[in-house]
């Protein structure tokens, strides 16, 4: 039996899915008041449906009745300031409980880690999985929590759990909708006047839940892989959603600077509103910044081959419009 955790999320569901369609029937885990995705709808005499918070350690236990792999997608996210003691303390505990029941009960784990917990390369190079994040020198709570949860993972492999880890860089599809990785779509659509200089890689939400599954599927354990189908920057990006939107690409540079000014304006407006900020420091600054990946490692392993982004796009950018 497979458990899935994180299941209502966007990759978690797309994971879910994949595994029903490859035939199996599945146990997904979700808060009380999660709602479940509509793309899983069509599932549900495949999916078994459990509430299991991960900082709940007796459902959690529960959950895992007759478990032999797990597939762990589940995370808190947010960008506001008053998030970032509790969602750290969330995802590290959440996940060590994971960990430690896992290696207790013998499941093989897949664990959804994130290229916010891998380091930078020396400028001209791609980044690869040897590369590691400073915790000393990093701020960011949500690149701190997955860096502090995947250090659980290799506590867990260190004591002997059977488990590897995914990084996926900046994940897209159309089941997004106009959350996460689907507001930038949505933003462009909406009239995006600025570009930015920076560059970050991309990758189908469909192609990483194949790449977990492959590799839940085969013999590798205590190995870290970099899910990304390739590097795009900005202005590239933004010029493809706008032809695909039908709408007017953005033409004008928002320089360093400027950005400093959009989120300290965003930061003071979510201070007023109470809302999450549209804009953070970390993604502020991250916008002007080259971060290049190396996808060799997956390839290799499981002789993938990536969709390629433009496909993606148009996908996505279809499924808004309709």
């Amino acid at each position: 039996m497979i458990l899935v955790t994180g299941a209502t999320g966007f990759l978690g569901a797309e994971l879910a899915k994949e595994l029903v369609l490859r035939g199996n029937s599945i146990r997904c885990t979700k808060r009380e008041s999660s709602t479940i995705p509509r793309i899983l709808a069509p599932y549900a005499a495949k999916i078994e449906w459990v509430n299991a918070d991960l900082m709940d350690e007796a459902a959690l236990e529960l959950a895992l009745e007759g478990i032999t792999q797990v597939y762990n997608c589940a995370a808190f996210v947010s960008l506001k300031q008053a998030d970032k003691a509790p969602m750290i303390r969330t995802n590290v505990r959440g996940t060590a409980t994971l960990v430690d029941l896992c290696n207790e009960k013998g499941i093989r784990m897949v664990h959804t880690s994130s290229v916010a917990a891998v380091g930078d390369a020396k400028p001209g190079e791609l980044i690869t999985e040897n590369h590691h994040l400073d915790s000393t020198a990093e701020t960011d709570g949500y690149a701190i929590s997955k860096l502090e949860s995947e250090m659980e993972v290799w506590r867990g492999i260190a004591e002997g759990l059977d488990a590897v880890i995914v990084n996926p860089t900046i994940i897209i599809g159309a089941s997004a909708g106009t959350a996460g990785s689907g507001q930038i779509f949505e933003t462009v659509r909406k009239g995006l006047k600025f570009y930015t200089r920076g560059t970050i890689g991309f990758v189908d939400v469909q192609d990483v839940a194949k790449c977990m599954i492959a590799l839940m599927e085969t013999n590798i354990s205590g190995e870290r892989y970099i899910i990304n189908a390739e590097n795009r920057d900005y202005k590239q990006l933004f010029e493809e959603i706008a032809t695909s939107m039908g709408v007017p690409a953005p033409t004008t540079l928002a320089k360093p600077w400027m950005m400093e000014m959009a989120w300290r304006a965003a930061a003071t407006w979510a201070a007023v509103t109470g809302k999450a900020p549209a804009l953070d420091k970390t993604s502020a600054r991250a916008a002007s910044v080259t971060r290049e990946f190396d996808n060799t490692k997956i390839r290799k392993a499981i002789g993938f081959e990536f969709k390629p982004v433009s496909e993606t796009i148009k996908e996505v950018c279809l499924a808004l419009k309709q």
